[in-house]
C-alpha cells in the first residue's frame, strides 16, 4: 500500500482477509514490513482477496467513508500496486447501490460502474465520490470539468448556480495564470459536513459544509483556489525529491515552501483577479496579516525554508522550539520576488511568469531544486539582486528585510510590539505551549512555539513528556487545553514531565508576553513610475 507525500494515514494496518487463490496451485507469501506482501504463485494469475475495516479516526475530506447516502473510497486508501509493475493499466468496477452515482478522475467505459487507470500511479491518485451525488459540468479551458457534491439531504441550502459560476472563475483565471493545462478532465468533489482538502493530479476532496458556502464565502472559494492550483504546483511541477509511488515512509521535501506557499500566494491572488470574496479587502491589508503572523513565530526568521519545509510533514521536533510556517514563508518570498520582478522589468513581468516558465521546464516527471527556482526567477529578469535574494532569504533563512522590497512599490512598512490580551482586552497568561502524541505513544509530549517563552525559560522544550500539570493527569489533548484555561498571570504551574533520568517537577511562572502589529502606509512623494508599479501590484494585475 502507497504512502502519501503528506497524509500517512497507515490503511495497512486496517487490511483484514488477506488471502489468495490461484488456478495452479497454493500461493506462497509473507507480511515483509508493515505497508508491503511478497507473494510467489505458480504460473502467471492469481487473484487478491481483502477486506479493509474503515478505522474510527477523525474524518477529513480525503479519508474514506460509507454511509447511509455516499461514500468516499479508493486511491491508496483502498488499493494495492506491484512494486515492480506500476506501469501495468488495471480497470475498478464498484458494487453499489442502483441509485448511487460515481464521480471521479479515473477514465469512464461504456460500463457506468466500471472505470480504468492507466498505471498505478492514477490508480492511486484518483479518489472516488459515490452515493446520491448532485452534479453538475462546464468547459473550461477547452477541458470538460465535473463539479459532484455528496450531502445527506436531497435539496442543498446554497444558491448552486453561483457556486459553479463561482468555481468556474477561479478555473479560467488559474489556466490564464500558467498558461495551459496538464489534464484531460477535471472533477472537484465536495463533501458536506466535513472540513480538510487534498489535491490530486486532475481531482481534489475538499470538505465543503454547506453553512460555509453559505455564510463564509471567502473562506470556501480561498480552498479551492489553493487546491486548485496545486493541479500545477505540486502534482505537475513537482519538488525533486518526491518520487511517483512510494510505500516506506513519508519522502520529504525542501521545495515545498515552493509548492504550499505559492499556492497560498495564488489563492488570494486568483480570488481577486475573478471578483470572488476575499478575507481582506485590499491587498496591503493582507500583507499586513502575513507579515505580523511572520513575527509572531520567530522560526520563520532564523530557519531557512528547505529546513521547514522538511520539517512540515514530519513529527514535531525538527524546529526545537521553535515554530515555523513554511505556507507563511513561501507566500511571503513570492510577494517580495514579485516586486523586486515587477521593479527590474518596469512592471513588464510579474511571479506570473516564473509560474508558467516553471510549468514548461519542470512540468511532468522532471522535479525541481530551490536553485532551478533562482534560475527561472533569473531567466525572468535578468539581475544579479535575484541571486542575492536567493543567496539570504531562501539559502541562508535570513530574516526578510520587508522595507527593501516594499518600498520598490512606495510602500513602507512599520513594526512594533504591544501585550497581548484576551477577548476582554486585558493582559493574555503566556499560553504558547502545545501537546502530540506520537504514533504508538501513550503519552502526550509537549510542543513549543517560541524559545523566548516562560515555559521554555522555566526548563520545558518540545519533546518533554507530559504527565501532569498542577497534580491533573494529562490524558488526553482535551485534559491539557482545559487546565491551560484556568491559568493567570502570575500563577506558578507545576508540570510534571518525564525525562530521561526519570520524573521531574518543573515550577512556570506564568507571564504576559507581546504580539507583533505591522503597519503599513504609502512613503511620500513616490515618483510617477512607482506609483504605477503600486497600482498595478494592488490591482492585482
Amino acid at each position: 500500500m502507497a504512502t502519501h507525500h503528506e497524509y500517512d494515514d497507515r490503511f495497512w494496518r486496517f487490511i483484514r482477509n488477506f488471502r489468495i487463490e490461484t488456478p495452479n496451485g497454493k500461493a506462497i507469501y509473507n507480511r515483509k514490513d508493515s505497508a508491503s506482501w511478497d507473494i510467489t504463485i505458480p504460473g502467471n494469475k492469481a487473484v487478491i482477496y481483502y477486506r479493509i475495516k474503515l478505522p474510527d479516526l477523525p474524518r477529513f475530506a480525503h479519508r474514506p467513508f460509507l454511509a447511509s447516502y455516499g461514500g468516499l473510497l479508493g486511491d491508496i486508501h483502498s488499493f494495492m500496486y506491484m512494486v515492480e509493475q506500476s506501469h501495468i493499466p488495471s480497470s475498478v468496477t464498484f458494487e453499489l447501490p442502483k441509485e448511487w452515482q460515481i464521480a471521479t478522475g479515473l477514465e469512464k467505459t461504456a460500463d457506468r460502474k466500471t472505470f480504468i487507470a492507466s498505471s498505478a500511479k492514477t490508480l492511486l491518485d484518483c479518489p472516488v465520490l459515490v452515493g446520491r451525488l448532485h452534479q453538475w459540468t462546464f468547459r473550461a479551458g477547452n477541458k470538460p470539468h465535473t463539479i459532484a457534491y455528496l450531502s445527506a439531504t436531497s435539496k442543498l441550502s446554497f444558491d448552486t448556480s453561483l457556486f459553479i459560476s463561482n468555481i468556474q472563475k477561479i478555473v479560467i483565471q488559474t489556466v490564464r495564470l500558467f498558461g495551459g493545462i496538464p489534464y484531460k478532465n477535471y472533477t472537484f468533489l465536495f463533501e458536506d459536513g466535513v472540513n480538510g482538502a487534498l489535491e490530486h493530479s486532475n481531482s481534489v476532496t475538499i470538505g465543503a459544509p454547506a453553512d460555509i458556502i453559505t455564510n463564509h464565502k471567502q473562506d470556501i472559494y480561498s480552498e479551492i483556489a489553493h487546491e486548485f492550483s496545486h493541479t500545477w504546483n505540486l502534482m505537475f511541477i513537482k519538488p525533486a525529491e518526491y518520487t511517483e509511488l512510494n510505500y516506506g515512509p513519508q519522502e520529504q521535501s525542501a521545495g515545498l515552501w515552493f509548492s504550499e506557499g505559492l499556492a497560498m500566494f495564488y489563492s488570494d491572488l486568483l480570488l481577486r483577479r475573478a471578483g470572488l470574496p476575499v478575507e481582506e479587502f485590499t491587498r496591503v491589508a493582507h500583507l499586513e496579516g502575513l507579515i505580523k503572523r511572520y513575527y509572531a513565530d520567530t522560526g520563520n526568521m532564523v530557519i531557512p525554508p528547505g529546513k521547514v519545509s522538511l520539517a512540515s510533514n514530519a513529527p514535531p521536533g525538527m524546529l526545537g522550539d521553535y515554530s515555523a510556517s513554511t505556507h507563511l514563508q513561501g507566500e511571503l518570498l513570492g510577494a517580495m520576488l514579485d516586486m523586486l520582478i515587477r521593479n527590474i522589468t518596469d512592471n513588464q513581468h510579474s511571479f506570473d511568469d516564473v509560474m508558467r516558465l516553471m510549468f514548461k521546464r519542470f512540468g511532468g516527471d522532471k522535479g525541481f531544486y530551490a536553485q532551478d527556482i533562482e534560475r527561472v526567477v533569473a531567466d525572468v529578469c535578468r539581475d544579479n539582486r535575484v541571486h542575492v535574494f536567493f543567496q539570504n532569504y531562501v539559502y541562508a533563512g535570513k530574516p526578510l528585510d520587508f522595507n527593501q522590497y516594499l518600498r520598490l512599490i512606495g510602500l513602507k512598512l512599520e513594526l512594533s510590539y504591544q501585550p497581548a490580551v484576551d477577548d476582554k482586552g486585558q493582559p493574555a497568561p503566556d499560553t504558547r505551549v502545545y501537546t502530540w502524541k506520537p504514533q504508538g505513544d501513550t503519552v502526550y509530549h509537549i510542543i513549543m512555539t517560541h524559545p523566548e517563552s516562560c515555559w521554555v525559560k522555566a526548563g520545558l522544550h518540545t519533546g518533554n513528556a507530559v504527565i501532569a500539570i498542577n497534580n491533573q493527569f494529562i490524558k488526553s489533548r482535551q485534559d491539557f487545553y482545559n487546565t491551560l484555561k484556568t491559568i493567570k498571570i502570575g500563577d506558578t504551574v507545576i508540570v510534571q514531565v518525564n525525562h530521561a533520568d526519570g520524573l521531574q517537577k518543573i515550577p512556570v511562572v506564568i507571564t504576559g508576553y507581546q504580539v507583533p502589529v505591522a503597519n503599513i502606509t504609502k512613503v511620500n512623494d513616490p515618483g510617477i513610475r512607482v506609483q504605477n508599479l503600486y497600482q498595478k501590484w494592488e490591482q492585482g494585475q
